[in-house]
């Protein structure tokens, strides 16, 4: 599993734009990732000046989105649906793909899920529930 720290995942997202825009070679995780980073062209100027915004703070309690988060939070989703794990997850990703109409808006439902998993692991110091985001993914 890929668990990269924040500088990491940035520099991550940086060379995985710089080698799609360049058309240089990519490992399977580059390619993935470039492909998610396409489907968010609000991104692309972000992500094509890394000097500007290697270290750049979002503050995401007033509604603002943390780009290199939301990447990962799709990164982490389709390595999930790739897997098969946790159990269940192709099924519930299936069955939002239905519901909105397209995959990358059933995505999107499943970062609300993902996210409050990990909220509810923080409060409690505990390990993250899966029981915590299937409950979630059927509430969407």
């Amino acid at each position: 599993m890929f668990t990269p720290s924040r500088d990491e995942a940035r520099s991550f997202l940086f060379a995985a734009w710089r080698k799609q825009c360049d058309g240089m070679p990519m490992t399977p995780l580059e390619d993935m990732a470039a492909q998610l980073i396409e489907r968010h062209p609000e991104y692309h100027d972000l992500l094509s000046d890394p000097e500007r915004y290697r270290d750049a703070d979002f503050q995401t309690g007033g509604g603002e989105v943390n780009p290199f988060l939301h990447l990962m939070m799709h990164v982490a989703i389709e390595e999930q649906l790739s897997i098969g794990q946790p159990f269940g997850i192709r099924e519930q990703f299936a069955r939002l793909t239905r519901k909105y109409g397209s995959e990358h808006e059933a995505q999107h439902a499943m970062m609300e899920c993902l996210s409050e998993m990990i909220r509810q692991a923080q409060a409690r110091n505990a390990s993250p529930d899966a029981a915590v985001y299937f409950s979630c993914l059927e509430r969407q």
